[in-house]
């Protein structure tokens, strides 16, 4: 069942998953693209990766397109209404960075475009229209990888599921919906700081590089994990104004997400405590909840 809404959001599919990837310089398509020695090791060719794109004493690590780019990790907040209430799970792959099979890249692709388009899930991000979607198209093409389910658009919008469409409901980049263009972009770590959600936590960005040839894999899921529960909660908030939800009901999702967070503190995800203690931070610090507004409104 779909439930339709007149503002940013048009509908609130009953299941959903918001999403992040994070990804760095590929040294193997360096190599290839670059015609480099199999003599120079990975760091070696990623910094030949930067020269040759633009790399000053200023800005080291410039942009790289990102089909040079190979994806670590992508981890999601996955909801599902059902008739006995709703469910949120947070996942994240590779399940194991230590085995090698489950972390490669064509597997972290393939798992997660095949799930998403086999279950229909609605597709939420921020910035993954220009971004993350496209790095997985990228990279799924580059490996050869086949995820019809996901990838084959139907011929008419309302005969199935289409990520592509730019005016569809099927996949929603929150940056596209709430920012305008160049210095009026806001950043996921602005916009959900200042709303009382947990924004950029300990590593940004910038660091997965060089976290990625350090060694330090778990430390990018983990951050990763951060990234996909934000989304979701603005998407949340987005759903809400929206009007959705009602206060009520977009309190006991929220609380969903917190006890979804502490079940897997339990299991032994000890950095998802510092995300709770952070949101508690920021609530008490910006004095937001949801439905403040309506109260506000009904008090004047």
């Amino acid at each position: 069942m779909l439930i339709g809404g007149e503002e940013m959001l048009r509908l609130l599919p009953e299941k959903v998953v918001c999403f992040d990837c994070e990804w760095c310089p590929d040294p193997a398509s360096g190599r290839i693209l670059y015609r480099l020695s199999d003599s120079l090791s990975d760091r070696e060719v990623v910094e030949e990766m930067w020269g040759r794109n633009g790399a000053t004493a200023d800005n080291p690590q410039p942009f790289l397109k990102t089909v040079l780019c190979r994806v670590l990790s992508i981890a999601g907040m996955a909801r599902t209404a059902t008739s006995d209430g709703i469910t949120v799970s947070l996942f994240s792959l590779p399940t194991d960075v230590t085995d090698p099979r489950k972390a490669s890249e064509a597997h972290i692709i393939q798992n997660f475009l095949k799930k998403v388009g086999d279950q229909k899930r609605q597709l939420v991000g921020f910035n993954s229209i220009a971004s993350d979607l496209r790095i997985l198209s990228q990279r799924a093409l580059i490996h050869g990888l086949s995820v019809p389910s996901f990838f084959l658009r139907p011929i008419k919008p309302w005969e199935g599921f289409d990520y592509f469409a730019s005016d569809g409901q099927a996949h929603v980049d929150l940056s596209d919906r709430l920012s305008g263009y160049g210095s009026g972009r806001v950043s996921l770590n602005e916009i959900a700081t200042l709303s009382g959600i947990p924004g950029k936590m300990d590593v940004s960005g910038a660091q997965v590089p060089d976290l990625w040839m350090d060694g330090k894999y778990q430390e990018i899921v983990n951050y990763n994990e951060f990234d996909a529960v934000t989304t979701y909660l603005l998407w949340l908030r987005l759903v809400y104004i929206s009007g959705l939800l009602t206060d009520e009901e977009v309190k006991r999702e929220e609380s969903a997400v917190r006890h979804e967070l502490e079940r897997q503190v339990a299991q032994g995800k000890g950095h998802l405590n510092d995300y709770l203690l952070e949101w508690d931070r920021l609530a008490a610090a910006t004095s937001l909840r949801f439905g403040r507004g309506t109260v506000a409104a009904e008090s004047e």
